[in-house]
């Protein structure tokens, strides 16, 4: 090969990479996978014999290379997103991941609570402390506390609600040394740290973080659920009627491939969620035979349910898009089908 011939395959090659490597600002979104729940899902001695299966849908997120940005702009289902449009401000990537994996965390204890509740069976909810999520840049807590602490305590005081934990430090000044115990990755911590005004605030004194109430809960029968790798509350609707199937005799899917999406809260309202959209397509490529989509109220924005559905006739697909607004409806509509 003749050095000039070489210096072209070279900067071609070069290009090549460049355009499928090269990170851009930006990120990328399609239609994900069904994950299908039952063998996620252990409740102790529950019911296995299902024909049907229940699913959640997720939708795949990718950093934005030139290559994948260009072929975004074209491909069907494929969307360009910018990182101010998931994360909160100041949030750096792994306190989004960490953000996301309490969140899921948080819809499966309400899963749990709302299917136990419907089958008549046993559970206790207990506050173990706060989960930092987020640490504020230049605040007191930058460099001491990470995101995943689970703070137990703050200067021996054991935390027993959200609001004694803001109120205690409500009541110091800045300047003032505070000792936090916190498990970080199931060991014990205790640091100082020097109180000082919480950046961006109107003078308030405090760590510096942003946080969730850290809540645990014992059942009867016990349960198990295993998602380490799949993050965000839009899984709720559809964790809790797996739970409750287990944990009833009957087969609430009759047969039926059934998935869907949607938030759930303690006493089992179904709320919104995004990519509606890219989840309808991924059912549909699942060969999904019903889909739950939350009937939101969200003044002038379209409903999940009303966009479900639109896509689902875009698609022609032969699955059924049910609208729901609460755990309720959802079991109410499967038990008015029949077998399949």
């Amino acid at each position: 090969m003749r050095k000039g011939q070489a210096l072209f395959f070279l900067t071609v090659v070069a290009a090549a990479l460049l355009l499928s490597l090269y990170p851009l600002d930006s990120y990328i979104t399609r239609p994900g996978n069904a994950f299908e729940l039952a063998p996620l899902v252990e409740v102790e001695n529950g019911d296995e014999d299902d024909e049907g299966t229940l699913s959640l849908m997720t939708v795949t997120m990718m950093q934005a290379t030139p290559a994948l940005y260009a072929w975004a702009n074209i491909a069907d289902g494929y969307k360009i997103v910018r990182p101010e449009e998931f994360r909160n401000p100041h949030e750096s990537e792994n306190e989004y991941n960490v953000r996301q994996l309490q969140l899921m965390s948080a819809s499966q204890l309400n899963a749990i609570q709302v299917a136990y509740g419907e089958a008549g069976e046993e559970f206790n909810v207990s506050r173990e402390g706060v989960f930092v999520t987020n640490i504020l840049p230049d605040a007191a807590a930058e460099g001491i506390l990470e995101p995943g602490d689970r703070i137990a305590a703050i200067d021996g005081r054991e935390y027993e609600s959200l609001e004694k934990f803001l109120d205690y430090l409500s009541g110091k000044e800045a300047g003032e040394i505070v000792t936090v115990t916190a498990d970080r990755n199931g060991r014990t911590v205790e640091e100082e740290i020097t109180l000082a005004e919480i950046p961006g605030s109107d003078g308030r004194i405090g760590l510096g973080i942003a946080f969730a109430e850290d809540l645990e809960i014992e059942t009867e029968p016990d349960i198990t659920i295993q998602s380490d790798r799949i993050g965000g509350p839009s899984a709720g609707l559809m964790f809790s009627l797996e739970i409750y199937n287990q944990l009833v005799e009957e087969d609430i899917t009759k047969g039926y491939d059934i998935a869907g999406t949607g938030t759930l809260t303690a006493d089992g309202e179904v709320g919104r969620i995004g990519g509606i959209d890219q989840k309808v397509m991924a059912a549909d490529q699942e060969d999904i035979d019903i889909f739950f989509a939350p009937d939101d109220e969200t003044g002038d924005l379209l409903s999940n349910y009303s966009v479900a559905a639109r896509i689902a006739e875009e698609l022609g697909t032969d699955m059924e898009i049910v609208p729901v607004r609460t755990f309720d409806d959802a079991l109410e509509y499967l038990e008015t089908l029949q077998p399949a």
